[in-house]
């Protein structure tokens, strides 16, 4: 598992850095490095652009990597109503994924609590499956 993010303001940035730092060194690679990017699962940490859109980079990055892509993280503003870190509901209707965490801005204590224990249960989820 690693993180993949896409990050305007670096707020998502950010949250993943910490998320990966909690997790003592998690791979993670911004949506730009989509060439460096190991063929292993991944979960995507983006934004919400606009009045409740996809950015076009992420949008970029899933036309090429979607097949390994396990869950998706958005960050928006509480102040967008509905809207509001919509690009998970999106991402995750068209791939099918869970929508881990929909975080206002940088996201919160309790939002990274909530990635790094969806990422806990999937780990051992698939240690399960190997033995």
């Amino acid at each position: 598992m690693q993180l993949v993010y896409d990050s305007l303001t670096g707020n998502v940035r950010r949250f993943a850095e910490d998320v990966a730092r909690q997790l003592g060194g998690m791979p993670i690679f911004p949506v730009s490095k989509a060439q460096e990017l190991p063929d292993d699962d991944y979960l995507l940490l983006t934004y919400t652009f606009g009045t409740g859109g996809v950015p076009a980079s992420t949008q970029a990055f899933l036309q090429q990597r979607a097949s390994r892509l396990c869950g998706v993280v958005s960050s928006g503003s509480f102040h967008w109503g509905r809207n509001f870190a919509r690009a998970a509901d999106v991402i995750a209707g068209q791939y099918g994924v869970p929508v881990v965490a929909k975080v206002n801005k940088a996201g919160s204590a309790a939002d990274r609590v909530r990635v790094l224990d969806w990422i806990g249960e999937r780990n051992n989820h698939k240690i399960e499956n190997v033995n």
